[in-house]
């Protein structure tokens, strides 16, 4: 994340205060000070929520047939090179160079 922040926003910028301190620093939070039922989020691989998804009774659903290839250019041509859309079993996958930070899925009752 902070690779990602210095290639896209200055160090001395207002936005970059707000995200470093509301964005990353409550995640940072969680993950080092929180346990048990006092986490905020529950950091989990994509692959483990799509077998807690099977297992409540819910299914992936696929998304639009062209969103990877219309995400993929508004990345490629509006956004920083390094910024990353795929598509894997049905989850939306966005990453910076390689890693997967945020996995979406849309899914819906059996």
């Amino acid at each position: 994340m902070f690779d990602m922040l210095d290639a896209m926003v200055s160090q001395d910028s207002d936005l970059r205060l707000v995200v470093e301190r509301d964005l990353i620093g409550r995640c940072a939070l969680n993950v080092v000070a929180c346990e048990g039922h006092d986490w905020v989020e529950r950091p989990k691989m994509y692959r483990q929520w799509q077998a807690r998804h099977r297992k409540a009774g819910l299914r992936q659903l696929p998304f639009f047939p062209n969103a990877e290839k219309i995400l993929s250019e508004k990345m490629r041509n509006e956004y920083h090179k390094d910024f990353v859309i795929d598509v894997e079993n049905d989850w939306l996958l966005q990453g910076w160079k390689g890693r997967i930070l945020y996995a979406m899925s849309h899914v819906g009752c059996r």
